[in-house]
């Protein structure tokens, strides 16, 4: 139930509004008690607290109109009493007015930094829906979980990327970080992301889709410094990974990012893996510097085999003791989580360990194969 409210605004009717009935009471407890007390005995400067009550209670149209009633209740008080306003009663107001009015500049100044900020995560979330597209829960004979967690305060998207693309019987995910944070970072991200999802579908192979984000982005991001010359030069770590259906292997091609790792086994036997390019390849963007050909690696990949792709911010972050989260040992722990599961598991654990705050985005994707979706149809 939402009632119009005669300030302006329309409340949800919740029982906090009743104690809108405190201020008032105790602007009728001063004038009663001031009225009755001895003539040396003044409760007047207590009215002070009535419009300062107000602003815990509603916007600063109801801390004037608190106010407004407390003054009418102090000009009372001294006609009531002296029946004239003597010099002490005239400062009184004076103070009661200009306190209501710094107090109803403050709740101003509040609710409209609160509008910015209901804006801002309006505006971030729909940032993050065109930006990172949400993985769906199958690609193919695969499960697939993910998760994004921003460090910027009140931001849902940041630096940190993934992606998914299916083609020809196979299924490609890109997971990347870009240097920097704040828009910047952003922009880049949507650089990238952009070229990912136009060229995954159109690169016959895994290398000959990285030497194209690479291509893409090193143009992209030499633009972007030629256009603004106070941007210094950025760069992308990022991981493709290629899994085709008909076959138990995952092919990796690593630019500079942190290892996937592979968790095999149960129970006692679990076990977690990087995987380990016999090439570490230079970040994406970073083409001019260094020639690659970017051959790639192929590791098995059977049945309930979970591969995690992952972002720095997981990794780096602390607890209060300046401890790295261990994403290796809480893995070997999860046993036989799916993908939905261990990512649920692992987000609520990271955030808990960093203490609700994350020093650096953070981006997860968990990707198994099942023997029951080894008969699932292609997905587009």
């Amino acid at each position: 139930m939402r009632l119009q409210s005669l300030w302006g605004t329309a409340w949800p009717w919740q029982p906090r509004h009743v104690l809108l009935a405190l201020p008032l009471g105790l602007i009728a407890v001063v004038v009663i008690v001031d009225l009755l007390a001895p003539p040396d005995v003044h409760l007047g400067p207590v009215l002070v607290a009535a419009p300062a009550v107000t602003a815990a209670l509603g916007g600063p149209r109801l801390v004037v109109a608190v106010g407004a009633v407390a003054t009418a209740a102090q000009l009372a008080i001294g006609v009531t009493r002296r029946g004239w306003l003597t010099l002490n009663h005239q400062m009184q107001i004076l103070a009661l007015v200009i306190v209501t009015a710094v107090i109803a500049l403050f709740v101003y100044l509040r609710e409209r930094q609160q509008r910015e900020m209901t804006q801002v995560r309006s505006v971030s979330e729909a940032v993050q829906r065109v930006l990172l597209r949400p993985l769906p829960p199958r690609l193919g004979p695969l499960q697939v979980a993910s998760f994004y967690v921003a460090a910027e305060e009140e931001a849902q998207v940041g630096g940190d990327l993934f992606a998914a693309a299916r083609t020809d019987g196979l299924t490609r995910v890109i997971v990347g970080d870009v240097r920097g944070k704040g828009l910047s970072s952003v922009s880049d991200a949507a650089l990238l992301l952009g070229a990912f999802r136009e060229a995954a579908h159109q690169r016959g192979d895994l290398p000959t889709l990285a030497r194209y984000l690479e291509q893409s982005v090193s143009r992209d991001l030499y633009e972007l410094v030629e256009a603004d010359r106070g941007i210094e030069e950025d760069f992308i770590t990022a991981a493709l990974v290629e899994l085709p259906d008909d076959e138990r292997m995952v092919r990796l091609v690593n630019c500079g990012h942190p290892p996937p790792l592979l968790v095999r086994g149960r129970g006692r036997e679990r076990r977690v893996t990087p995987l380990l390019s016999e090439v570490q390849e230079a970040p994406l963007g970073l083409g001019e510097f260094v020639s690659s050909t970017y051959p790639g690696d192929a590791f098995p990949l059977e049945d309930d085999d979970l591969l995690l792709l992952y972002t720095d911010g997981v990794i780096e972050a602390r607890d209060e003791a300046g401890v790295f989260y261990p994403l290796g040992e809480r893995l070997a722990r999860w046993v036989g989580d799916d993908p939905e599961t261990l990512v649920r598991r692992l987000k609520a654990d990271l955030i808990a360990h960093s203490g609700g705050s994350l020093g650096d985005d953070a981006a997860v994707v968990a990707l198994q194969r099942t023997a029951a979706g080894a008969d699932v149809r292609q997905q587009s």
